[in-house]
């Protein structure tokens, strides 16, 4: 197998059991990841549109699934480092060049805001809930006056936690696959559609279910583009580029890939959305429990496959 892997020096589009080390920690990060900025980009942007009453699901409900998935990423991302008793020197500088610094601050931020946003709903979410302490009671009574500011602050860290899921792998010049400007862009639309999906699957309000089924429809089709404009621009590269592509195009990614994430992931919801639209029934939770499995499957294969793919000599 290791003979067939090197060829003047570049890679093979098969598999070294050697370099394919699978790990999940890392994927999983970077699916909850961009589910939750998914869902709290939705939440604050409506509510910064004056949406509130119309899309319970989306601003209130839906939220508070986020600080979960977030406290379970920063689990297993710290589950995934080699010393784990120096993860608190991330905080100790900030390095605008270095990805990793960026993700270690924005989730410093968007963690205890997605809390607080959650923390400010909970008395009208649950009318029984009564502060036994009145301390808390102020300081939900403070939090509520400052939801605005929360979401305008919401709004731009959930944005760029998609993108930092994404430039996180790109920053790995020695990973030929990893190493596109795409990928930002590609899982932040990916994490959008996964939460438009998530609130897809929750709500009972025909409102919001006809606007994220067109949403999502719509992210769906620039999902699809930033895909074939990656390997488009693989393909018109280098060469251990077109053989990292070719992982996707005949090699052992290939079936994942195309039937996992494209087709199950991105055309079939896609059509049923569609369908549903021109009022076929069709239940809502089927596309939207694909569009969520497409977009967890997208982050494992590239992963994996970009530890396959590599400059060898």
């Amino acid at each position: 197998m290791k003979e067939e892997l090197i060829i003047s020096g570049r890679m093979n589009p098969k598999i070294d059991p050697e370099l394919a080390i699978w790990h999940w920690e890392i994927p999983f990060y970077l699916f909850v990841g961009g589910l939750a900025a998914g869902i709290l980009f939705f939440a604050s942007f409506y509510y910064l549109r004056g949406k509130e009453n119309e899309m319970p699901n989306t601003i209130k409900w839906a939220p508070i699934l986020a600080p979960i998935l977030l406290v379970a990423g920063l689990g297993a991302l710290f589950l995934d480092l080699n010393h784990k008793l120096y993860f608190w020197q991330l905080y100790t500088i900030i390095k605008l060049q270095s990805p990793m610094s960026w993700g270690a601050w924005t989730l410093l931020v968007i963690t205890p805001l997605s809390m607080l946003w959650c923390f400010s709903y909970l008395g009208e979410l649950f009318p029984k809930w009564n502060w036994k302490s009145q301390m808390l009671s102020k300081l939900e009574n403070y939090v509520i006056k400052k939801r605005r500011i929360i979401a305008w602050v919401m709004v731009f860290f959930s944005v760029i936690l998609g993108i930092y899921t994404g430039i996180l792998l790109s920053a790995f010049n020695a990973r030929p696959l990893w190493n596109t400007s795409i990928l930002g862009p590609l899982f932040l639309t990916s994490g959008l559609s996964a939460g438009a999906a998530f609130i897809l699957l929750i709500s009972k309000n025909k409102y919001e279910k006809q606007l994220f089924r067109k949403i999502d429809l719509i992210i769906i089709a620039v999902e699809l583009f930033f895909i074939i404009h990656m390997f488009m621009g693989f393909l018109a590269s280098t060469q251990v580029q077109i053989e990292a592509a070719q992982l996707f195009l005949g090699g052992d990614f290939t079936l994942p890939f195309w039937v996992f994430v494209v087709f199950l992931g991105m055309i079939v919801p896609a059509l049923l959305e569609y369908l549903e639209m021109k009022g076929q029934k069709i239940p809502s939770y089927i596309p939207a429990v694909l569009v969520i499995f497409g977009s967890l499957m997208l982050r494992f294969i590239i992963v994996n496959a970009g530890q396959v793919s590599r400059y060898l000599y």
